[in-house]
């Protein structure tokens, strides 16, 4: 599997008829805008500038395609929870999402990022019962675990296990790289053909 290197972007969508055609499976990350998605992308596939990175929530405004080869498509959702935005744009990110989530036949399994030292919340929640109505396929990335001391680690990922007890939880940092591998692991189980 091509996860270095050749990673680029394809396009960016903002409106459901703007998504570009599928050229190969794809996997989708979501999570709050504060979780850090577009950080844990480009530690994934080894660039540090591949998603944009903002110290404001809510960068991700649209939803972005980035390919890995001619094998994979890595593509960013916008976040949830903490954007400054209004109502009617949060409204237009939620139908851009549906839209995508709902429609796309290549879509193998989305990564849920929940960010390790707060836990699930109730958007989080909502995501994993709608994707499972959907029968999309899902794992959760528990993001920032380097930042949380090794008795916190266990604390909260027994929690994130008890809350999510049928979910793959694969805890990561986009800083250490702490997890990168076995988040490799997950996304290819839900692309293997």
């Amino acid at each position: 599997m091509a996860r270095r290197g050749d990673a680029r972007f394809v396009a960016g969508a903002d409106r459901p008829d703007r998504i570009p055609p599928a050229t190969a499976p794809e996997v989708a990350f979501a999570g709050r805008s504060n979780v850090g998605k577009s950080s844990l992308l480009n530690r994934l596939v080894g660039r540090r500038s591949l998603a944009r990175v903002g110290k404001t929530p809510g960068r991700t405004q649209q939803i972005n395609f980035f390919a890995l080869g001619e094998q994979l498509t890595l593509v960013d959702l916008p976040g949830y929870g903490f954007a400054k935005v209004p109502l009617p744009v949060k409204e237009t990110w939620r139908r851009l999402i549906e839209a995508y989530l709902e429609g796309r036949e290549a879509l193998g399994g989305v990564v849920v990022l929940v960010d390790a030292r707060r836990g699930v919340s109730d958007e989080d929640r909502e995501l994993i019962d709608y994707l499972a109505t959907l029968e999309v396929p899902c794992c959760v990335a528990a993001t920032k675990i380097d930042k949380l001391k090794r008795s916190q680690r266990a604390i909260q990922l027994r929690k994130l296990a008890e809350e999510l007890p049928v979910h793959r939880v694969v805890a990561c940092s986009a800083t250490s790289g702490e997890g990168v591998a076995e988040l490799w692991q997950a996304i290819d189980s839900m692309v293997a053909v």
